[in-house]
């Protein structure tokens, strides 16, 4: 049976910088500079693609944890990014 890999928090803190990016750029949090909400799609499909990019590119690589994580957020920002494309 394959080892399972090591967590490293940083991978932690990267997937969670990225979902509040994303968060930001639908409008879910607030802009820190304007204290205003605001949605801007195609920076948010950015983030989106990059985290299936980080999903096909380390297959079989993440503890249980961090495959969790990373799928929870993406399964997250999608409906968000649907809800806010179709608004």
């Amino acid at each position: 049976m394959p080892e399972m890999p090591e967590p490293d928090r940083r991978f932690h803190e990267f997937v969670i910088l990225q979902a509040q990016n994303a968060g930001l750029f639908l409008g879910q949090i607030p802009n820190p500079q304007t204290g205003q909400k605001s949605i801007n799609l195609r920076a948010a499909e950015s983030v989106l693609d990059s985290l299936e990019m980080l999903v096909d590119k380390t297959h079989g690589n993440l503890s249980a944890n961090e495959e969790k994580l990373l799928h929870t957020a993406l399964n997250h920002l999608r409906k968000l990014y649907t809800e806010a494309a179709e608004s």
